[in-house]
């Protein structure tokens, strides 16, 4: 089951990061400033962060083998339909409609979780899920630049949206509810949601460490062809490394925290000790504009590791704190402050390379964001524990 709820996650991941890795070629039929390509992004995120949420309570209302079959649906389908658009409202549109079938994917993936792993697994379970990011990003610039070298930008849109289907199919056949995740009582409803402290210490470290990691995402192959002179061969050759070492992350970060169960850690100290030694990892970013771009592709991929080590470990807390029918809507508000950390960045981003500020103040910026994500995470959530709500 993590193995199939892992593919969904790694076409996830190779559909968003169509528009990203195609740019260059994009622009070439559709001119795109940078304004512009943070403006798709934001379409993206935040029709990704609403879903987010609402898709959480979907999960919860339909059940984690319908819902997750609807979203794959909706979104292979706006994948497809950005190789139709022949203007920047196209692009738009799509991205917006991308980001509402993607919206889900977690929610689902963290509900599944819990559906299928007992406590001292799910960090495990669900490393090796997030690892899927890492998957669909590392097949992503090399696949990609084949694709527009044989047939053009635009079948890549259709290829991917074509892989989707087919594992929709596969996932309707294969997935069940085990019985004993059968879930009783009712859930807790978002307003009672939204009074509790650690969900808002959740959704606020969220919204800072995605702000950092969807810049990255995002604007990593753009980083490469502006500031150091890459082109679309180059991005296919390289920028697969740095998404390589996410993949690591994901399942060191999982693996190391089941590890420290396994050994008498209590919960708490397990995924405190786990999230800590991830934000550490990440303020050697802030020294990526003064390398080398070998050295810089190595401060990236050890930023990527840290990321996603922090991030399988952030969204297994909900399976930790709250009971299992109300995991999807919890998950859902966390990951919706995380989209919505993506979009307002991404914009500043945008803002400050149009005039002309350059990638430093940027770095700068994303260096320090998972740090005070874990003074947060530290500070409202005193201890990672079943709650009674």
């Amino acid at each position: 089951m993590a193995g199939l709820i892992t593919a969904a996650i790694a076409i996830s991941y190779l559909d968003r990061q169509t528009l990203p890795v195609a740019i260059a070629a994009i622009q070439k039929d559709i001119p795109v400033s940078n304004t512009q390509f943070s403006q798709l992004q934001a379409a993206f995120l935040v029709a990704y962060a609403v879903m987010y949420a609402a898709g959480g309570k979907l999960m919860d209302a339909w059940g984690t083998k319908t819902g997750f079959l609807v979203i794959m649906i909706v979104w292979s389908a706006a994948c497809a339909g950005h190789g139709l658009a022949t203007a920047f409202l196209g692009l738009a549109v799509c991205r917006f409609l991308l980001g509402m079938g993607e919206g889900g994917g977690f929610p689902a993936a963290t509900k599944a979780v819990a559906e299928w792993f007992p406590a001292e697994q799910r960090s495990t379970a669900m490393g090796m899920i997030n690892a899927g990011t890492a998957v669909g990003a590392v097949i992503a610039p090399p696949a990609i630049a084949v694709i527009i070298g044989l047939w053009g930008w635009r079948w890549v849109f259709f290829l991917t949206g074509a892989a989707g289907l087919v594992w929709s199919w596969a996932w309707w056949r294969i997935y069940s509810t085990p019985l004993r995740a059968t879930d009783a009582g009712s859930a807790v409803r978002w307003l009672k949601l939204l009074g509790i402290r650690q969900v808002w210490g959740l959704v606020t470290a969220k919204f800072l460490s995605d702000a950092a990691w969807y810049f990255y995402l995002f604007w990593l192959p753009k980083y490469l062809y502006d500031m150091r002179g890459f082109d679309t061969k180059q991005v296919g050759t390289f920028a697969w490394i740095p998404y390589a070492a996410s993949g690591l992350g994901s399942l060191l970060g999982g693996w190391f925290s089941s590890r420290l169960l396994r050994g008498g850690a209590t919960v708490n100290r397990a995924r405190k000790v786990a999230l800590g030694l991830s934000a550490a990892l990440m303020p050697w970013i802030f020294f990526v504009t003064q390398a080398p771009v070998e050295v810089a592709l190595l401060l990236f991929s050890l930023a990527f590791c840290g990321q996603q080590s922090w991030s399988t470990l952030v969204m297994t807390l909900p399976t930790d704190l709250f009971p299992r029918i109300s995991v999807g809507a919890v998950a859902g508000l966390v990951g919706f402050g995380g989209a919505m950390g993506g979009v307002v960045f991404g914009l500043v981003v945008g803002w400050l390379l149009d005039r002309g500020l350059g990638y430093e103040p940027v770095f700068a910026m994303v260096s320090l964001m998972h740090v005070t994500a874990f003074g947060i995470i530290l500070t409202t959530i005193r201890r990672v524990e079943p709650l009674h709500v």
